[in-house]
């Protein structure tokens, strides 16, 4: 009866105990998460605020690559190629790109000594202005900054993946840390107090556009998750298994081609839906192969939207491709045609697309900057510099807390029972984001091993 009593004036105390050790364990969680990965969001926002404006970028610093002047009638695709034969005749050609725009040269990619590099080609003369070798392209260097971060390679990607993720519990832990637990204000809420100084000033310069960027951040990071290695495949399987990538009729004009020979490995600007779509086979009948010319009447009379990529067949059996990706998602396609005959035997669409699949693309070209033109990429120039302005201020509150040789580490709380709770949700996101799951594993063993047994460092890590 006593304790019965007492309860209703323990509990108050016990709940506000145990909401502070939630509070602090979380904010440790965060504060660890921030120190290792921010540098890394750093370099992927950086990248990508420049990856946004790639057409601007690239029509002016390969202005005499791309434009020519108009004049006359455009020369047919198999006549600019034979020039581009002329002046590499021990190339072979993989691809050719044809754009309608009148003062626009056609791209001719090419393969010579191992090397595939781009020829640009005059479609009115059919004269060749010039190459350009994609590793040298400068977009291609902050392509590569942000997906591999220069160094390339399979560990490089899993970093930049890994670091993607930890950005959302990030989103999340800050979240619960912004959240106002009294009286709400929007002062320190919702606005910053900029008439504030030191620690406080750095703090609300921090969790206040953290809070109006979170949305932003967080649609970037998960449309950006379809092209990761682990992630990336994981959701290509979900598409597959619950038919709501491509579609099971683009195999409609014959039976579905029993190949391990997928799109992706055969031709270029490829979508995202149909990367793994299953190539089918020309027929030997006798006749002679098809001209490039009479492949891009058939895209013409197809309706594909240029600019649109004319794959060159692989071999006997091999299939001319027309793809076209990187324009409005709408007008994505990809067929595989008969060398011989000319007969589609493969046809997917946009609209083709199951939901997954057409949320994909269009998320794909949200995070590219090119769904809705100028704005979209405005709109991802503020949520990068958005983000690398969290990322500095969170630094700097860093430095402006830190103690001297200590890591400045919110104090760990001996509450068991919360460090359980969190650490049990950490594993739950941790099978939702395979990553993190496994870098968590690695940092209690790390833990276990190494760092509770070297005093300097477990005394350095420590708040």
């Amino acid at each position: 009866m006593e304790a019965l009593q007492n309860t209703p004036h323990e509990m108050p105390k016990q709940q506000q105990k145990t909401g502070k050790s939630l509070y602090q364990t979380i904010w440790r969680w965060h504060f660890y998460a921030g120190i290792i990965f921010t540098p890394f969001l750093i370099i992927l926002a950086l990248s990508g605020a420049v990856y946004l404006f790639k057409p601007q970028i690239e029509n002016t610093l390969y202005k005499d690559l791309y434009f020519v002047e108009s004049k006359g009638e455009k020369l047919a695709v198999s006549k600019q190629m034979d020039a581009v034969k002329q002046a590499y005749p021990s190339a072979v050609i993989a691809a050719v790109t044809v754009r309608d725009e009148a003062n626009r040269t056609n791209k001719v990619s090419v393969l010579e000594k191992g090397k595939m590099f781009s020829v640009y080609v005059n479609p009115y003369t059919g004269k060749v202005v010039g190459e350009l070798q994609p590793e040298k392209e400068f977009m291609t260097i902050f392509k590569k900054l942000h997906s591999e971060l220069i160094v390339g390679g399979t560990v490089a990607n899993r970093l930049v993946e890994l670091a993607a993720c930890w950005a959302v519990i990030l989103l999340a832990t800050g979240l619960y840390i912004w959240w106002p637990r009294n009286k709400a204000s929007i002062w320190g809420t919702v606005l910053p107090r900029l008439n504030k100084r030191g620690r406080t000033l750095w703090r609300d310069l921090h969790a206040v556009p953290a809070f109006w960027l979170t949305g932003g951040i967080l649609l970037l990071i998960v449309t950006g998750l379809p092209w990761s290695g682990v992630m990336g495949e994981q959701i290509n399987k979900l598409a597959t298994a619950t038919h709501t990538g491509y579609p099971t009729f683009s195999f409609g004009f014959g039976p579905k081609p029993e190949s391990a020979t997928l799109t992706k490995d055969i031709a270029k600007d490829v979508p995202w839906a149909t990367e793994n779509l299953p190539v089918p086979a020309s027929q030997i009948n006798g006749y002679v192969p098809l001209s490039v010319d009479d492949i891009n009447k058939v895209a013409r009379a197809e309706n594909i939207k240029a600019p649109y990529t004319l794959s060159m067949p692989q071999g006997p059996k091999g299939v001319y491709s027309i793809t076209t990706s990187h324009t409005k998602p709408g007008d994505n396609a990809t067929l595989h045609v008969d060398q011989y005959s000319g007969a589609v035997l493969s046809d997917v669409r946009y609209e083709d697309y199951g939901v997954m699949a057409k949320g994909i693309t269009l998320g794909i070209a949200l995070h590219e900057g090119r769904l809705f033109g100028l704005a979209n990429q405005l709109l991802g120039l503020v949520i990068c510099l958005g983000l690398i302005g969290i990322c500095v201020s969170s630094f700097v509150m860093w430095r402006k807390r830190k103690p001297i040789n200590k890591a400045g580490a919110p104090a760990p709380i001996k509450d068991k029972r919360v460090r359980i709770g969190v650490m049990i949700i950490m594993l739950l996101c941790g099978l939702i984001m395979p990553l993190v799951g496994i870098s968590i594993i690695a940092v209690l063993i790390l833990d276990k091993l190494i760092i509770t047994n070297i005093k300097p460092l477990r005394n350095w890590l420590s708040a």
